[in-house]
């Protein structure tokens, strides 16, 4: 497992405002990313837990969040539950899948959370399983996905 921290192109910091959980940020605002941002990430029991608060710029024409909101929301919580699990540092990887099951609209009214699983991790590659959900609400979706390290840059 490799050092989380020691990533140039984002931010791990402890949130002061809420004990236990970490801020994960991308550096430079005009990645996708920043559509999301923040992600907070805290991990318990084996389980990464990745939570963003939704926007008026999530929602679909049902005042739902997004699909698209969603799928985006499920990839970079592969990553950052994989910050989190210790698994990418610096250079990060790409993902090689996701396959996602929507079960439910998301509220953009409450908080929305991905508890992601790191099924196994081999030399290059990383198995991950997930959960949307909502407090008080149905589950929003549930997916899968692989991730693939990247290849370490030359000194």
């Amino acid at each position: 497992m490799s050092d989380p921290s020691a990533d140039p192109f984002a931010s791990y910091d402890d949130d002061p405002t809420a004990p236990g959980w970490k801020v994960w940020r991308q550096a430079g605002r005009a990645r996708f990313n920043a559509f999301l941002e923040p992600y907070h990430v805290r991990l318990e029991d084996g389980i990464a837990r990745v939570r963003i608060t939704p926007r008026p710029e999530h929602a679909n024409t049902h005042d739902a969040i997004h699909g698209g909101a969603l799928l985006g929301f499920m990839d970079v919580a592969l990553f950052a539950a994989a910050r989190g699990f210790g698994a990418l540092g610096a250079g990060g990887g790409v993902t090689l899948d996701l396959s996602a099951q929507f079960i439910g609209a998301g509220n953009l009214a409450l908080p929305l959370e991905a508890r992601v699983e790191l099924l196994r991790e081999t030399g290059r590659m990383l198995f991950m399983r997930g959960l949307i959900v909502q407090e008080g609400a149905p589950t929003v979706a549930s997916f899968t996905g692989t991730l693939r390290k990247a290849t370490p840059r030359p000194a």
